[in-house]
Parts: structure tokens; C-alpha cells; sequence
């Protein structure tokens, strides 16, 4: 399967150019044009560029100060932050944007036409699942503080989908606590899930000594959506309360939640009686965590 792996990555790095000091036929290599593409016409955060694209600090500089010499990019300070850099195209540099883009789809169709049209289907459908396991393996899980700065703004995705969602119906201090201290270890563990450093879910898990675990928070952002991130970051809060020593986990959900409630039943928890007082809940869910070979 390695050698499948590397065969694969030879024959899209030849046929995409992206070995080529000219890529695209311009005076600049497959990286620069790739940062110039990803910055965007309304300008992105340097921090932001380095975790999308997997580069480190040093290499990104290189990068951006050969755009900027070259009149394609400005890189200043943020408006809202001064400590947080921004780099913007200028007006060269969205021009040359839009010629990457035109000879990028030219190279797309390039690759399409020799192909008659159910072999044109069949390479997109592969390319479509090449690019959804490739981001699902990229999916990493990291214990976090529930007061930091992903973890707020995770939990502000989330509760602005669930407002829109119930019509305005939620308000997270009208239901069963999960503030921050009841999240962090030894009263908790609250993760991140992570998609090139950039947090895509999250979701916590409170222990309560001699009782059923209860799992908070669930959230996954609609981009990562189909990766199997919900399922994955489930999984990886049973693991952490099993460590913990809990036998059973329980969660609740709001009957809008269609998505939420087939992943928990999938997952094998099943419906029980109410078992607290959380007023946006309809539904109420319990699992063992104890293996039929350890119980």
C-alpha cells in the first residue's frame, strides 16, 4: 500500500507541473503561486496561511517576501490586532491571480479531455474520495482548554447553529452547566478537533465520581462535515472517560439535531427516560463503555 501511496503522489506531482520552477508556465514555482491563490481577494492572516498550507514560520517568510519584491503581495499589520500580521494581494498581484486561475483550469482540462465522459466522471468521483480521506486522515484531536481561544470560538459556532437551527430558541445558560472548570481535567476533558491547525470540532465529557460520564458540546463545523470527524471525536471522549474509570456515558440532544441522533444511535447508545433537567433537550441517550470481553 506504501508503494501504491508513493506511486500515486509521482504520477499527480508530474502531471500537475508542481515539479517545475515555472509552474503554469509563469516565473514562479508551484509554492508561491499556491500562497498568492490562498491569500485571496480579501487578504488572509499570515498565522492562517502557515496552518492551512503546512508551512513553517521561516519558509512562509521566504515566500511572502518573494511575492512582495516582486509587487504581488503586502504584508501589514491587522487593523483589529497590530500583533497579527495580514497579507493582502495588490492590484499585480490579483491580476496575476486571475491568470493562475485561468491556466489552472486550462491544466484541469488538459487532463480531462483525452478521457471520454464515463472516464471523466470516474477520475472526479476518485479525485472527490482521494480528497476526502486525505483531509480525513489530517483530522487531528488535541486536549484543550474549554476557555481558549478556539475552544470559544468553537463553542460560539456552536451555539449560533443551534440558535439558528430552533429559531433563536437556545440559550446555553438556561440548560445543564458545562462551564470551563467542570471541563478540564480531573473534572473533564474537553478536545479539538483539528483539520491543519484549524480547529473544525470540538466536544467534552464531564465526570462524575461512581456515575455515568455526561458528553457536552458536540459540535463539527459544516466544512468538515462527511469527514467522519463527529464520529471519530465520540469515540475519542469514550476513550477518555473510559481511562477515567467510567462504565457509562449519557448524552442528551434536541430533537432538530437529525444528524446528532442517527450518529449516537449508529454508535450504539440507545434512548433512555429523562435523566436530567436540560431544557433544550427532547432526547436522551446511554451507552455502555464496558466491552463484552472486560464486563
Amino acid at each position: 500500500m506504501v508503494a501504491e501511496v508513493r506511486r500515486f503522489n509521482r504520477t499527480v506531482t508530474q502531471r500537475s507541473g508542481a515539479l517545475s520552477d515555472r509552474f503554469l508556465a509563469r516565473n514562479r514555482p508551484l509554492g508561491e503561486a499556491r500562497v498568492l491563490w490562498e491569500i485571496g481577494l480579501e487578504g488572509c492572516e499570515v498565522r492562517t496561511l502557515r496552518s492551512r498550507l503546512g508551512l513553517d514560520s521561516g519558509q512562509l517568510s521566504r515566500i511572502l517576501r518573494t511575492l512582495e519584491a516582486g509587487g504581488l503581495v503586502e504584508v501589514t499589520p491587522s487593523v483589529v490586532d497590530g500583533r497579527i500580521r495580514v497579507a493582502r494581494l495588490t492590484p499585480a498581484g490579483v491580476a496575476e491571480r486571475v491568470v493562475l486561475d485561468e491556466r489552472s483550469d486550462a491544466l484541469a482540462e488538459s487532463m480531462l479531455a483525452p478521457l471520454d465522459e464515463r472516464d471523466r466522471e470516474r477520475l472526479v468521483d476518485a479525485m472527490r474520495t482521494v480528497q476526502r480521506l486525505l483531509n480525513r486522515a489530517a483530522v487531528e484531536f488535541r486536549v484543550a482548554d474549554p476557555a481558549g481561544d478556539d475552544a470559544r470560538a468553537c463553542l460560539r459556532a456552536y451555539f449560533g447553529e443551534l440558535n439558528r437551527r430552533s429559531n433563536g430558541g437556545f440559550d446555553p445558560a438556561a440548560g445543564v452547566s458545562a462551564a470551563p472548570h467542570e471541563l478540564r481535567p480531573p473534572a473533564g476533558v474537553f478536545l479539538i478537533a483539528y483539520l491543519r491547525d484549524e480547529p473544525v470540532g470540538c466536544g467534552g465529557v464531564k465526570f462524575h465520581p461512581g456515575e455515568p460520564c455526561h458528553i457536552k458540546r458536540m459540535w463539527v463545523a459544516e466544512s468538515a462535515r462527511g469527514l467522519g470527524v463527529g464520529r471519530r471525536l465520540l469515540g475519542e471522549l469514550e476513550d477518555r472517560a473510559r481511562a477515567a474509570g467510567v462504565t457509562v456515558a449519557r448524552l442528551d440532544t434536541h430533537r432538530l439535531l437529525t444528524e446528532a441522533i442517527a450518529l449516537y444511535r449508529s454508535a450504539g447508545y440507545v434512548e433512555v427516560d429523562r435523566f436530567n433537567d436540560e431544557a433544550f433537550a427532547d432526547h436522551w441517550f446511554e451507552k455502555s463503555l464496558v466491552s463484552a470481553e472486560t464486563a
